[in-house]
Order: structure tokens, then sequence, then C-alpha cells
């Protein structure tokens, strides 16, 4: 396992202070707390106090204010229901008090059933992609003072089509992008449902702005996720490769839709997402 990896897990699974309170910490940057730490961090602490039997499959959660990276989160856990096959709690992130994240996880435990999925799209193998990290280290290299390089991270991100960042034309709202962590998880599906939560909110945003000439780069933009929801449909591993298909159908009212499908790379579907988020024009 990675340095790098190592410090991404110490920070998402966090502290048990008391049977259902937790604390995290967060990194010092970005200025605000990236969505996908809280979410994992959430997700974390319901999974500590529910037995590991049951599986969580589904998280239903709101970001409600900015976080403060300076400052400790204290997970409070409600222990919602216990019943025959499901349990479900509930989860409030707080800042001096004040609730800056919400979400409700629902675990079941396994059982045989009906089985269907629709089909993977056909995209070029990971191997056969640039990283995001090297293209917009390159891109940087290119053009010093426009584009700055990324902050090396545990978690590779692999678009396959990358967009212009430099200059944004309105396209197709659909997005591929190969992830995986960056060293061993162990065999814990809790370590690796914690993970993919963490990354479920990467791109999913950018998605929804895509039929428009704007990128998280703009300056005349606005941009935030509202909500956020995860489904745990298989076992999976978040160390191997997995591809994050996106798309988004609908942006209206300063606000954008996007859906995401997480593929093995056998094409196997293990988890979906979706979110609203905050795509509100500044004027100038």
């Amino acid at each position: 396992m990675t340095h790098d990896l190592e410090k991404l897990l110490n920070l998402l699974e966090v502290e048990q202070i008391d049977k259902y309170l937790f604390s995290g910490d967060s990194p010092k940057h970005p200025s605000r707390i990236f969505g996908g730490q809280v979410l994992a961090q959430s997700l974390n602490a319901a999974l500590r106090t529910v037995d590991a039997t049951r599986i969580a499959h589904s998280l239903h959660a709101y970001f409600l204010r900015p976080g403060n990276p300076e400052k400790k989160i204290i997970y409070e856990v409600d222990p919602i229901r216990d019943g025959k096959s499901f349990t479900t709690r509930s989860v409030v992130a707080r800042q001096d008090s004040i609730a800056i994240f919400n979400v409700t996880v629902s675990f079941h435990s396994e059982e045989p059933g009906l089985m269907h999925q629709c089909a993977m799209p056909q995209i070029p193998a990971p191997e056969e992609l640039e990283s995001d990290y090297d293209r917009m280290a390159r891109l940087a290299k290119e053009k010093p003072g426009i584009v700055e390089a990324q902050i090396a991270q545990p978690i590779e991100r692999k678009t396959v089509y990358p967009r212009d960042v430099l200059d944004p034309q309105p396209q197709e709202p659909l997005q591929h992008v190969w992830v995986r962590a960056l060293g061993n998880l162990g065999n814990e599906l809790s370590r690796h449902q914690t993970v993919l939560a963490y990354i479920s909110d990467f791109a999913l945003l950018g998605t929804a702005i895509m039929a428009h000439p704007y990128t998280g780069m703009s300056k005349n933009l606005q941009w935030a996720s509202l909500d956020h929801a995860l489904w745990f449909h298989r076992p999976f591993r978040a160390d191997d490769y997995l591809l994050y298909s996106m798309d988004s159908p609908i942006t209206a009212g300063g606000r954008g839709f996007s859906r995401g499908a997480f593929y093995t790379r056998d094409g196997v579907l293990v988890a979906s997402a979706a979110q609203e988020s905050l795509l509100r024009l500044i004027q100038s």
C-alpha cells in the first residue's frame, strides 16, 4: 500500500469517540472541504455501528454548508432501525455544533433474487489512456500561468475523452473515467465502499456542465454539490480499475442533474450514483 493511500485511509476511516460518535479531520487544501470526503467519512461512521453481515446498499445525502478544513468534523450516528433484514442509520456531520452534511444509509442482509443489468459502454482500456494527473502536468508545462498542475492523489483517474479545459465547447453531457485506488485496500468490503463513496463525488458535477461552454475552472460559474445518492449493487474492489460512466439528462433553474454507473473491467455493474448540483452564472 502506498504512503499516500495510507494517508487517505487514515483520513476517511474516522476516529470513534463513543458508540455512535466519531470525529474526522481534513487536509488543509483545498480551502473548502471536498464533498466526497465528508460523504465517505459519514459512510464509514455508519458502517462501524452495523453488524458486518449487513452490507451497505444505498445512501442519500445532502450537502448543507461548506466545511472548514481547519476544524474537526463531528459525526453523530442515529441508529434509526435494526430490522430482520434491513438496518438504517442516519448521520449528521457538524462543525461548531452546526450541521454541514447529513446522510441516511441503508444496510441489507445478502439474499438471492432476480438479476439483470445494462451493458457497459465499449470504450478504450485504461492502459491505452493518459492519467488526468499526467495530462494536467503536461498542460501546465505547455501553458504556464494558465493551467495549474494537480496535486498527486492516491486515486488514479483516466478520462477516456478529456475535455479541452482552455477552450471548452458545448458537447454531449456524457463522460467515462477509469478510476482506482493506487495501492492494496485489503479484503474488507467496508473499506472498498468507503473509498468508492469518496471517488463517487468526482466528475458528476463536471458532467452537468459539459453541454455548456464552461468547466470547473471558469471564473464566472459558481458551482457546488447539493445532494448525492449512491447504490452498491454487488461486492467490488476499489483498487482494481472501475469504469465510472456518467451522463447529465438536464440542467435547469440554476441546477444540474447527473447520473453515474461503476463497472468492473469485465463489465459487471457494481454501483450507481446520482447528484444534483448548483450551477449559478455570476453576472460581471
